[in-house]
C-alpha cells in the first residue's frame, strides 16, 4: 500500500462515522477501515493470480461476455460461469480488464498485459497492522490455490472449503477477534439490542455456525443489562461439527439464558423439525439467509415462526448496488448453494448477496412489513460506497 495508507484510514472512519448509529462507530474505526482496504487490494491480487493460472487471460484478448469466455476457455458453465463473471467484474472494477456496457450485458477486454502482483507484500502489511484478521487471508489463499482445479471441474467446492480438514480454517475466520469477519457478528448483536422489544423474548438463531454471533449477542446483552430481557435462546446449525464446537459455548455463557442446540435445516419446513408455529419473539441469522435455496420459502417459513409482532433480525453483507462484486465472494463462489439458488427475477436475480432493495422486496413479499437496515445502506453507499455491512430487521404483522 502507501504511507498515507494509515491516513486515509482515518479520513475513512471518520466520514463513516457521521452516517452511522452511535452504537455501530466503534466497530468501523480506523484499525478496522484499514484492514478493509488491505484484504480489498489483497484479495484483487490474488483474482488476478487466479486468472491466469486458469488461463482465463487467454480468452479476452477480444470482446466477449462472461458466458462467451467460459465457453473460449472450455469450461463448464454451470460451475464456473458465476465465479468467471465475478473474476472479470472484479478486474473490470479496479481497471485490469476494459468493459462495455449494452443491452445484453456487460463484455470484457484485455487491453493490455494483466499486471502481475504478488499478494505477499499485502499480507505482511496486515500482519504488521493487525494479525487478528490473518484468517480471512489464510481462507482467501487457500482457496485460491484450488481455485483453478475448481474451475477446470476436477474439485469441488465441498471438497475444498469444507472438508473436515478444513475446520481449522473455519474456528479462526468466523471467531470475534477477526475483525474482518466480527463486524458482521457486531452489527447483529446491536440491531438486536435496538430492536428487541422491552418485555423481551425468545431467540431462535438459524445458521449459526461456530457459535461467534450467539457470542456477540450474549455479551453485549450482558453488557446493556438486557441479559435477562431474554427467555430462552435456541440455536441450530445444520453442519454436525459446527454444532458440536458451538455447544461449547455453554461451558463460557453458564449464566446466560437456556440455550439449547440442535440442528436446523432452512430449506425444509420449520415445524417438521420441532420448530412450533408462532412459538418465538426473534429469528436471528449472521450471514445465512443468502444460502437458502428458495429465499421466498425459507422468509415464509420464518415468518410462520414468529409470534405476530416478532422480529426477523439477519445480518447480512448487503451489495450496496447490484452487480457490485464484495471480496467475501471470492471464497463463497465455490458453494453451489451461495451461487445457485433458486432465482426470482424481483427480488433474487442472483446468487450470494442482495442489494437493501432486493432483501426489502423479498421480506414484504414474504408477508413482512417495517422492513428496514442497520445502518441504512441505501443512504450510506452514496458517501461511502463499498459499505456492506448491515442487518436486516423485518417484523410480522400483529
Amino acid at each position: 500500500m502507501t504511507a498515507s495508507a494509515p491516513l486515509e484510514a482515518e479520513r475513512a472512519a471518520a466520514t463513516a462515522a457521521r452516517y452511522l448509529p452511535p452504537s455501530l462507530v466503534p466497530f468501523f474505526d480506523a484499525r478496522f477501515a484499514r484492514s478493509h482496504r488491505l484484504f480489498e487490494e489483497y484479495v484483487y491480487r490474488l483474482t488476478l493470480r487466479v486468472f491466469v493460472e486458469a488461463r482465463l487471460d487467454a480468452a479476452v484478448g477480444e470482446w466477449g461476455s462472461p458466458e462467451e469466455i467460459v465457453t473460449r476457455r472450455g469450461l463448464d458453465p454451470g460451475r464456473a460461469g458465476v465465479p468467471v463473471d465475478w473474476m472479470l467484474r472484479h478486474l473490470g472494477a479496479r481497471g485490469a480488464l476494459a468493459r462495455a456496457d449494452g443491452v445484453a450485458g456487460p463484455r470484457f477486454r484485455a487491453e493490455r498485459v494483466l499486471p502481475a502482483l504478488d499478494p505477499a507484500p499485502v499480507l505482511a502489511e496486515q500482519r504488521a497492522h493487525d494479525p487478528a484478521c490473518l484468517p480471512s487471508y489464510t481462507l482467501a489463499e487457500t482457496v485460491a490455490r484450488d481455485y483453478p482445479s475448481f474451475l477446470r471441474g476436477e474439485r469441488s467446492g465441498d471438497e475444498i472449503l469444507l472438508a473436515p480438514t478444513r475446520l481449522p480454517l473455519w474456528t479462526g475466520y468466523f471467531s470475534n477477534d477477526n475483525g474482518l469477519y466480527a463486524v458482521n457478528n457486531q452489527v447483529g448483536a446491536a440491531a438486536i439490542e435496538a430492536w428487541m422489544p422491552p418485555r423481551g423474548g425468545s431467540i431462535l438463531e438459524i445458521g449459526g455456525g461456530l457459535g461467534s454471533g450467539m457470542a456477540a449477542v450474549v455479551e453485549r446483552l450482558g453488557a446493556a443489562g438486557r441479559l435477562g430481557a431474554v427467555q430462552a435462546y435456541r440455536f441450530t446449525e445444520l453442519v454436525p461439527a459446527f454444532l458440536r464446537r458451538a455447544q461449547r459455548l455453554t461451558e463460557r455463557f453458564a449464566g446466560a439464558p437456556p440455550l439449547t442446540f440442535a440442528p436446523l435445516d432452512m430449506n425444509r419446513p420449520f415445524a417438521e423439525q420441532g420448530v412450533a408455529p408462532a412459538s418465538v419473539s426473534i429469528v436471528y441469522a449472521v450471514n445465512t439467509l443468502h444460502v437458502a435455496h428458495d429465499l421466498g420459502f425459507t422468509l415464509g417459513e420464518i415468518r410462520q415462526t414468529l409470534e405476530p409482532g416478532g422480529q426477523l433480525i439477519a445480518s447480512e453483507c448487503i451489495r450496496p448496488r447490484p452487480g457490485q462484486t464484495l471480496y467475501p465472494e471470492f471464497v463463497f463462489n465455490l458453494l453451489e448453494a451461495f451461487r445457485a439458488p433458486r432465482l426470482q427475477p424481483d427480488y433474487r436475480p442472483n446468487g450470494g448477496f442482495l442489494t437493501p432493495e432486493q432483501w426489502t422486496r423479498a421480506c414484504e413479499a414474504a408477508g413482512f412489513v417495517d422492513v428496514r437496515c442497520f445502518p441504512d445502506i441505501a443512504r450510506l453507499r452514496e458517501i461511502v460506497p463499498d459499505f456492506y455491512a448491515a442487518a436486516i430487521g423485518a417484523t410480522r404483522p400483529s
